[in-house]
């Protein structure tokens, strides 16, 4: 069975060494395994909320792309598309957006870290909250949905927003009836390896101690030799442990090689000789890619073909006959036969949906049922002392009747009701 694992790629200029041996490097590789469908896109339109700079857009696009190409990401091999390009995405975002809750949206941690920050500067909640930043959390959604993403590798902010496209899908197929979606799963890699930076802490470009991954020879090497390391004279003994130069070259290099610098390391190397080293490993892996890359900026319409090829054969396999299916579930259909289904309804009304009713008895306890729509009893309580006790099971049965399709799964409520029931009398005879 093949499993689909879909990755977003936010164009934010060319990646440096952290990016490479923390995302890129592991993603290809993932990408290559049996039984994988994987699917690469570039977030150009997730890139508008923090960037209304269009040559800017335009350029970080490319220098992304051309990245991922130059460092093996074979696009005959995996899905690798502009998020722009996929038009389906936008009209599924609007699908979602309409039974997408308000109040879990508010729960997003990018807006609610806004509307915090607003709050302690004194300013109203919501100033210079965009609606984009809001509706963020439903667009990430529609681009895992539209393919039918089965896996999404990502960082651990972001499973809340893995964990809203699984709501969203949930609420959608309930709603029209149809397991229209998979959930998908999120992918979180605990062995993520992270680079220090030219001071020793993460490599980051908002530390402002990264090297980038494609500067030229001699400007590689005159960053490796500005990396930060004490003051110990060529003969003592140097810490392999909290050495920003030696995990670096322990990101690059085989075990055999790590071992020998390890040894080199305990035996006094002195630092120049360290940097060196370090220099000559990272250039041997980066020399090609380097050569790749300055080939495909300097035909970016190639890239652009590419990515216009990919995308088109994207929507006419995939995107565009799930949105005419979609489109059909939700009612934006062909009128010239709605008479037809006007006097099917006209003869048959639509069945009611299920209905919980909380009543309290001539015992004074307070029970609660659970009838169709046509009055039949589908699930009988048990008498509560209280009817907070009551409640708080109808708010649990109510949460499973949105994600598990309480019409068409009733045995698996019943089921679930059991259950609980079984946990409360257990509470109870404590």
């Amino acid at each position: 069975m093949t499993t689909r694992v879909l990755t977003g790629i936010t164009p934010s200029g060319t990646p440096h060494l952290g990016n490479y041996v923390g995302a890129i490097r592991p993603a290809i590789a993932a990408s290559r395994a049996p039984d994988i469908e994987s699917f690469f896109f570039l977030a150009d339109l997730h890139s508008l909320i923090k960037s209304q700079d269009p040559q800017r857009t335009q350029r970080a696009t490319l220098e992304i792309a051309a990245s991922w190409l130059a460092c093996g990401l074979d696009p005959e091999h995996v899905w690798f598309y502009r998020q722009s390009d996929i038009r389906e995405t936008t009209e599924l975002m609007w699908f979602l957006t309409a039974i997408a809750s308000k109040g879990i949206l508010n729960r997003a941690h990018a807006y609610k870290a806004a509307v915090d920050k607003n709050r302690e500067e004194g300013q109203d909640e919501d100033a210079g909250v965009s609606a984009g930043l809001f509706m963020y959390p439903v667009l990430m959604a529609a681009d895992i949905l539209i393919f039918k993403a089965n896996q999404v590798p990502v960082g651990r902010d972001q499973i809340q927003h893995i964990e809203m496209a699984r709501d969203f899908a949930q609420r959608f197929n309930h709603v029209y009836g149809k397991e229209y979606f998979p959930l998908p799963d999120v992918v979180i890699d605990e062995q993520v390896a992270t680079l220090a930076g030219l001071d020793g802490r993460k490599m980051s470009k908002s530390y402002h101690n990264t090297i980038p991954l494609f500067v030229p020879r001699e400007e590689l090497k005159k960053l490796v030799f500005s990396i930060l390391t004490d003051s110990r004279a060529p003969g003592e003994p140097k810490d392999t442990e909290g050495s920003a130069l030696f995990q670096m070259y322990q990101a690059f290099a085989t075990p055999e090689q790590t071992a020998a610098f390890a040894k080199a390391f305990a035996d006094g190397i002195s630092w120049g000789d360290a940097k060196q080293q370090l220099f000559e490993r990272i250039d041997s892996e980066l020399s090609p890619l380097r050569e790749r890359y300055n080939a495909l900026m300097a035909e970016p319409e190639k890239i652009e073909a590419l990515l216009k090829r990919r995308g088109q054969q994207l929507r006419e396999q995939l995107a565009a006959p799930l949105l005419e299916e979609l489109r059909h579930a939700v009612g934006l259909r062909d009128l010239s036969d709605a008479g037809d289904i006007a006097s099917e309804d006209a003869g048959e009304a639509r069945a009611a949906p299920p209905l919980f009713k909380q009543y309290r008895e001539k015992d004074g306890r307070f029970y609660f049922k659970l009838t169709a729509g046509d009055g039949t009893l589908l699930i009988q309580s048990e008498g509560f002392d209280s009817p907070r006790d009551a409640g708080q099971l109808i708010a649990v049965l109510k949460q499973a009747e949105q994600g598990d399709q309480l019409q068409s799964d009733l045995f698996k409520l019943e089921a679930e009701v059991d259950a609980v029931l079984a946990a409360l009398a257990v509470l109870r005879a404590d």
